[in-house]
């Protein structure tokens, strides 16, 4: 087979091949150097050497062709139809083993999936028969990067959901409202379609159709699971419209948050968990951002504050009231 002709299969002949069978069907035969243009004459059956002369190819008949490909098609479909009839035959004893509640395993209230691809695909799945509203929880993990074929086929498939008249509300921490991916999405996505952020979010939860939710099942996401109970669903539900009305708007049209008294949204936020004990690595963990990061907000903030060791900022944070004064205006 040469380099540049591609494999296909004989209901679908390339268009070398068909000019070539179509030129030896005229002439009664074509020299073995052309046949090498398309040698899936030779594999589909449709050209034989010439029995007195080994240079040259001749056409076998059209309707012989046919017969035979059908032929083999025919086997082909028999050998899947035994391959099915064993698979049946081998489930059938282990069908009356099953347990009313898996009987129908679409409408289990909890299902397991493993794997980061099922996941996606499930989702993909549920949002390909939604049709109303899509809520979405997505924590951004500075250490995670996330491969642009997968971000490609998440937003077809979301543009696909809104073309349907579907609308989606998205909640973000505030450090992604300026990110490269975020960004690139919204820029792309194309109708009823809003986006928040808050200082913390939940771990991720997609809810479709407030009917199938989708929540992490594992630390590392590499284990989902899939929520249909109606209870759950309510209480999940309830709980994004609570986060949604704490949340600033993104998307489609964007509020700044406003720094007080010299300290940015951010670093009251930072403050606030510094208060808490938090360690470095928690408080980025928890706000989105990079340890590098966190740290040199909690740098400008002990020099806002005046603090000269970690101790100290924790006090300085108490007896300044910003905190106080950020739940105030919050």
């Amino acid at each position: 087979m040469t380099n540049s002709h591609l494999a296909h299969g004989p209901e679908e002949l390339c268009a070398a091949g068909l000019d070539l069978y179509h030129r030896a069907l005229r002439e009664g035969h074509v020299a073995a150097a052309a046949a090498e243009a398309a040698p899936c004459l030779i594999d589909f059956g449709l050209l034989h050497l010439a029995v007195d002369n080994l240079e040259r190819f001749e056409p076998v008949a059209p309707v012989v062709a046919l017969q035979r490909l059908l032929r083999t098609s025919d086997e082909r479909i028999a050998d899947e139809r035994r391959r099915g009839q064993h698979l049946a035959d081998a489930f059938a004893p282990l069908m009356s083993l099953v347990s009313p509640s898996l009987a129908n395993p679409a409408d289990s209230t909890l299902t397991v999936i493993s794997g980061k691809a099922r996941t996606s695909q499930a989702i993909a799945d549920a949002l390909a028969t939604a049709k109303t509203e899509a809520l979405t929880i997505q924590p951004y993990r500075p250490h995670l990067t996330r491969r642009p074929e997968v971000h490609e086929a998440a937003v077809s498939r979301d543009q696909a959901f809104l073309d349907r008249g579907g609308r989606i509300r998205a909640l973000y921490q505030h450090t992604v409202r300026h990110s490269p991916y975020t960004r690139a999405r919204y820029d792309h996505l194309t109708g009823d379609v809003e986006a928040r952020t808050l200082d913390e979010i939940t771990e991720r939860l997609i809810i479709v159709d407030a009917t199938v939710a989708f929540i992490p099942a594992s630390a590392d996401r590499s284990l989902a699971l899939a929520v249909r109970h109606p209870a759950l669903i309510d209480y999940f539900v309830n709980t994004f419209d609570r986060l949604w009305h704490l949340a600033t708007p993104m998307h489609p049209l964007a509020v700044h948050e406003p720094s007080l008294n010299g300290i940015t949204p951010r670093q009251h936020a930072i403050a606030a968990l510094l208060i808490e004990g938090h360690t470095d690595n928690v408080i980025a963990e928890r706000l989105g951002m990079n340890v590098r990061t966190a740290r040199v907000h909690i740098a400008k903030l002990a020099a806002t504050l005046g603090s000269e060791s970690r101790a100290q900022l924790g006090y300085l944070i108490a007896e300044s009231g910003i905190l106080k004064t950020g739940d105030a205006v919050r």
